[in-house]
C-alpha cells in the first residue's frame, strides 16, 4: 500500500508549485485564530518534495495503525471462532483414554465448527452404546457358557464320589442335556458370526417355499402348546440371497414367536409382495439396535453402503405377529441384543439362548433389508422384515 501510494503520488500527477514568495504580514488580512508564517518560516507543504514526504509519512503511519488493528481483531476473532476445536480436542483425548461420557454440547451459531461438534457428539453416543452393548455381550456370553460348564463340573464331582447306579442314571441325562445346551450356544454364536460376515449372494431364493416349510415344521410344536399357528403366504416370491441364512431367519422368527407366547395364544406369519409405489404401511417405528436410545426398534439398511434398498424397488414383506406378555420400551429397544431375554420362557423347549433375534438382524443386514419391531397393544410382538426382490 505504501509503495503504490508513494509511486503514484510522485510520478503520476503534474505539480505546478511556484517559488515561495515572502510578503509583509502587515499588508495581509489574517482571519482570527490564524497567523502567517513568521519571517524566515515556510509552510508545511511548500514544494513537491513536501508532498511526497507527507504522503510517505502518513501512509506508513496508516499501515502501522491498520496492521495493528487487523492483527488484534484477527487474533480475537480466530481465537473465538476456533475455541470449539480445543473442546473437541479435549473430548477426543478423553475418548482415546476410554472416557466416552463427556460431550461437547456446542453453543453459538450453526456454523461448520458447530456442526462438527454435533457430529462428534453423535459419534461418541454411538461409540458408547456400541461399547456398552459389546460389554453386555461379553458378560452374557461368559455367563451362558459358564452355566453348562459349572453344571457339568458339579455332576462330574458327584460322579467321582462313587455314586450308586441310580445316581448315575440321573446324572447321565443331566450331563447329556447340559452338553447339548453348550453345543447349541456355540452353534448359535457361529451362526451369528456367519450371518454378520456373510457375502451377499444375488442368486434367487424362493422365500415363499422357505416360509411354508418352516410353518409346517412347527405346526406340531404349536399344537402341543395350544398355540394357534396361522399363515398367509403369497406364492412365487423370490429374493436374492443365501438360502441357508434366509431359512434360519424364518425359523428364528417363528421359534421366537412360539417361545415368547402363552397357552391359548396365537402366531400369525404373513408373506406378501409390495411394489415400490405402494409405500410403507404407516405404522410408526423408531430406530434401535446399535442406535437403541429411542423407543421402539427399527434396523434399516443405512449401515450397509453396498446395495441399499430404495423405495422404488419391489419388496418382499415377511411379518410375524404373536401374542404374549406386554413389552416395555426398554425391553423393546434391547430386543435384538445377543443373549438378551425380554421375558421368561413359558412354552420354550430347551430354554433358548437369546441369540435368535440377533441372528435375524444380522441376516437381514446381510441381505440389505430392513427390520422393524413394535409391541402389540394387547401384548406380544410384531416383527417385520422387508427384503428387496
Amino acid at each position: 500500500m505504501v509503495a503504490v501510494i508513494y509511486v503514484g503520488m510522485r510520478f503520476l500527477p503534474t505539480y505546478g508549485f511556484s517559488e515561495t514568495v515572502v510578503v509583509d504580514p502587515s499588508t495581509v488580512d489574517v482571519a482570527p485564530g490564524r497567523r502567517l508564517p513568521a519571517s524566515g518560516e515556510h509552510p508545511d507543504i511548500s514544494s513537491k518534495e513536501d508532498v511526497w514526504n507527507t504522503v510517505l509519512a502518513v501512509s506508513a503511519c496508516g499501515v502501522l495503525l491498520v496492521g495493528a488493528l487487523g492483527l488484534g481483531a484477527g487474533w480475537f476473532l480466530s481465537k473465538r471462532l476456533l475455541a470449539p476445536l480445543g473442546t473437541i480436542d479435549e473430548a477426543a483425548r478423553k475418548a482415546a483414554d476410554g472416557n466416552l461420557g463427556d460431550r461437547i454440547a456446542a453453543t453459538g451459531p450453526p456454523d461448520e465448527l458447530h456442526r462438527l461438534a454435533d457430529t462428534f457428539d453423535e459419534m461418541l453416543d454411538r461409540l458408547e452404546e456400541s461399547f456398552t452393548a459389546h460389554q453386555r455381550f461379553a458378560a452374557n456370553a461368559s455367563h451362558e457358557l459358564l452355566t453348562p460348564l459349572a453344571t457339568t463340573r458339579a455332576a462330574l464331582q458327584v460322579a467321582g464320589d462313587a455314586p450308586s447306579r441310580e445316581e448315575l442314571a440321573e446324572l447321565l441325562p443331566m450331563l447329556r442335556e447340559t452338553n447339548e445346551r453348550g453345543i447349541r450356544i456355540v452353534h448359535a454364536l457361529l451362526d451369528l458370526a456367519s450371518a454378520q460376515n456373510a457375502v451377499f449372494d444375488a442368486a434367487p431364493v424362493d422365500l415363499s417355499e422357505l416360509v411354508s416349510a418352516a410353518v409346517g415344521e412347527r405346526a406340531g410344536r404349536a399344537a402341543a402348546h395350544r398355540i394357534a399357528l396361522a399363515s398367509g403366504v403369497e406364492p412365487g416370491i423370490s429374493v436374492p440371497g443365501n438360502a441357508t441364512l434366509l431359512k434360519q431367519l424364518t425359523a428364528n422368527l417363528l421359534d421366537n414367536a412360539l417361545t415368547h407366547n402363552e397357552p391359548g395364544g396365537s402366531v400369525e406369519i404373513l408373506l406378501s409382495h409390495r411394489t415400490g409405489a405402494s409405500g410403507h404401511d404407516g405404522r410408526r417405528t423408531t430406530r434401535a439396535g446399535h442406535d437403541g436410545r429411542h423407543k421402539g426398534t427399527r434396523h434399516p439398511d443405512t449401515r450397509h453402503k453396498d446395495g441399499r434398498r430404495k423405495d422404488t424397488e419391489d419388496t418382499a414383506v415377511l411379518e410375524v405377529t404373536n401374542t404374549g406378555p406386554r413389552l416395555t420400551d426398554v425391553q423393546l429397544t434391547r430386543l435384538f441384543e445377543p443373549f438378551y431375554r425380554a421375558q421368561a420362557r413359558v412354552a420354550g423347549e430347551g430354554g433358548g439362548h437369546g441369540l435368535g433375534l440377533a441372528i435375524v438382524q444380522a441376516v437381514t443386514a446381510a441381505h440389505h433389508g430392513t427390520l422393524d419391531a413394535y409391541a402389540n397393544p394387547a401384548g406380544g410382538l410384531t416383527v417385520r422384515v422387508e427384503l428387496p426382490c
